[in-house]
């Protein structure tokens, strides 16, 4: 075989040995790894018992299209969406590594950052789906009541796409983020307020359609609307209202394009912040 012909092999190789090496990391501390990972159960257990008081306490049969079932199923799923894109420790490892010049050695080697930390984060995942998928498989036995019918096949896959772009937009947007630290030394409280917008407008707290009618002083712009040019949707609101039925043909088509839209542009973002970072990096020493 020519070298030519071997080359994306070899890529793919090396890929699958980053990989690996990922996967062996996270079950090397399997018993931490599955009590943080049963510690995420629990809001759903307080979200469950929070929507039934608030529907209790008022005589509205629905909040903003939703009923009391709809918003524990949309609660639920959004559970599920987060489980995909949420990154945690990803923006703040880059920074550090950045910092405490660890990020060296892969400015050194054959190694692409950007792809390495992708795999760890599909490593990750895989194993995180390993550990909760029993739970989560539980917790939507014991709340099936809460649930519409199955959805049919296409919005099934509709909402696989939907979660798979998600997993990408949470990464590349927190990796730029993270990529920050080479030009501030501390980005820490960045990353916070970031966190707090991102879990506030991303509609895990409450369905965004729940901003509509709120002014925001520009006129015909409603506080949803501001928040629908984002792309925090994506990462919660958007794969839940896909299964309950809330967006549908082509508005389904156009909703799964912008996300798409927005995994490319926010991919190339993070190139464009790791490329002009590394030029503008120095380390020193061992």
């Amino acid at each position: 075989m020519s070298e030519t012909a071997a080359r994306p092999f070899a890529g793919l190789r090396a890929w699958w040995t980053m990989l690996s090496i990922c996967i062996e990391e996270r079950l090397a501390y399997r018993g931490d790894f599955i009590l943080g990972t049963a510690m995420r159960f629990l809001p759903i257990v307080t979200q469950v018992f929070l929507w039934t008081a608030v529907f209790g306490a008022t005589a509205r049969g629905d909040i903003a299209g939703y009923s009391r079932d709809d918003i524990v199923a949309y609660y639920l799923l959004t559970m599920v969406a987060r489980a995909f894109s949420s990154m945690p420790g990803l923006a703040g490892g880059i920074a550090r590594s950045v910092r405490d010049g660890s990020i060296k050695k892969y400015l050194v080697q054959p190694v692409d950052y950007v792809g390495y930390l992708l795999a760890a984060r599909i490593a990750h995942k895989l194993v995180y789906y390993l550990v909760a998928a029993l739970p989560f498989a539980a917790i939507f036995i014991v709340c099936r009541g809460f649930f519409p019918p199955l959805p049919d096949a296409t919005t099934v896959a509709a909402f696989v796409l939907s979660l798979v772009l998600s997993f990408l937009l949470g990464f590349f947007m927190e990796a730029t983020l993270g990529m920050l630290g080479f030009w501030f030394l501390e980005v820490s409280s960045v990353i916070f307020a970031y966190m707090l917008v991102q879990y506030l407008l991303s509609g895990h707290m409450f369905p965004i359609d729940m901003l509509t009618g709120i002014p925001t002083g520009i006129p015909g712009a409603s506080l949803a609307d501001l928040v629908r040019w984002l792309p925090f949707e994506y990462t919660a609101y958007f794969p839940a209202a896909v299964w309950l039925g809330k967006v549908r043909g082509w508005a389904l088509v156009r909703a799964l394009a912008i996300e798409a839209g927005w995994v490319v542009a926010m991919a190339l973002c993070c190139r464009l912040a790791w490329r002009r970072g590394t030029r503008r990096y120095s380390a020193f020493g061992g």
